[in-house]
């Protein structure tokens, strides 16, 4: 399964939508708010460009996606009134896969433009550009030494494609009864989930190393774990999994179906982020953190009916409905996310990792 073909955040802005729920991405934006000012601000106090090339890489759409280059442009102003110097012109990329629902970021850029023009002056509109960049970040997207500062949030635990090597010499799943690593997969798995998750982050580092200038910042966010054993904890995939094999136990779905199923996903832990960044050389690691985050806070305040299980449901069947349906088909979407929504009730935290990355000269 290759990523650039199927995956995609839930478009529109129904019930299931990404836009009506993603919280929680939200909620990591928030955490790794200071480490995106920082980065500004040592961008802008160690070169003052006159032009700054700004990208969000994983986009997506809805709220989250303007509100993080609002916080951006926020800090590039309050820093130049400080470094009392004009505010550079800002060139800001906004990337996501080819199915992304581009429409709708592009319906909100009138509002974002007006409330900043509102904020910082009528020419605000001649110092921010904003265009959309379509494709996968597993490679080049942007010319030479043309960015600044790059952001991603919540994107690059996200493979280019399903690990190779997860079948027999018959075709069949080796990972049976699970659609990602668990305690009970074979050690072949979790190689190749590992040796995926290697070879697209250094792609991800050499391309970003020829778009980004001597000196330039990136942020990332990922979903992660904080041991070096990939089995240590449960996921939310494996609770997927559960779901899904209740579903093969009353013959709703084919078992080979399941077994057959890998998602294209891998939360690193920060050594295995670090040993990455150093064999490819072009980066070096300015600071790193880990955040416990609690999925289920704050969401109960979305309805007063819905169970903190559903919600989280939403969340998990906003970002990987197009990959199980592409699998299985649309028919079992709404059975598999109410089972999953049962399961899911009790496992309401995650670990998120945050890394700050500076382009050496």
């Amino acid at each position: 399964m290759e990523t650039v073909k199927v995956l995609h955040m839930n478009k529109g802005v129904g019930e299931t939508s990404y836009v009506m729920n993603s919280t929680l991405q939200s909620k990591i934006i928030d955490v790794t708010n200071p480490a995106t000012k920082k980065a500004i601000v040592e961008i802008l106090c160690s070169s003052r460009p006159v032009r700054m090339g700004i990208a969000d890489l994983g986009c997506s759409s809805g709220p989250n996606t303007l509100r993080v280059i609002s916080e951006i442009v926020d800090v590039v102003h309050a820093t130049s009134r400080v470094l009392d110097c004009p505010v550079p012109e800002l060139v800001v990329h906004l990337n996501d896969l080819f199915t992304n629902d581009f429409n709708t970021v592009f319906d909100s850029l009138p509002s974002f433009y007006k409330t900043q023009r509102q904020e910082k002056g009528n020419g605000f509109g001649s110092t921010c550009f904003v265009s959309a960049v379509p494709g996968s970040f597993y490679g080049r997207l942007f010319p030479n030494k043309g960015l600044h500062f790059v952001h991603s949030s919540s994107s690059l635990h996200w493979l280019s494609q399903a690990p190779l090597g997860l079948k027999d010499g018959w075709g069949r799943g080796l990972n049976k009864g699970k659609i990602y690593i668990s305690k009970s997969s074979p050690q072949c798995v979790l190689d190749a989930y590992l040796r995926q998750f290697q070879n697209d982050f250094s792609l991800f580092l050499k391309s970003r190393s020829q778009e980004v200038v001597a000196g330039g910042r990136m942020v990332l966010s990922f979903m992660g774990r904080q041991s070096m054993d990939p089995t240590t904890l449960p996921t939310y995939w494996e609770l997927l999994a559960h779901a899904l094999m209740s579903m093969v136990s009353e013959g709703l779905v084919e078992e080979e179906k399941v077994n057959s199923f890998d998602v294209p996903y891998y939360a690193p832990c920060i050594e295995e982020l670090k040993l990455e960044i150093e064999k490819e050389g072009s980066f070096m690691v300015i600071s790193h953190e880990a955040y416990e985050i609690d999925w289920g806070a704050g969401m109960e305040l979305q309805s007063d009916s819905t169970s903190r299980g559903e919600l989280v449901a939403r969340t998990i069947r906003a970002v990987a409905e197009s990959i199980l349906e592409f699998h299985f088909g649309s028919h079992i979407i709404d059975e598999v996310f109410r089972r999953y929504a049962k399961l899911v009730e009790e496992q309401l935290s995650i670990l998120n990792l945050v890394i700050s990355l500076v382009k050496r000269d």
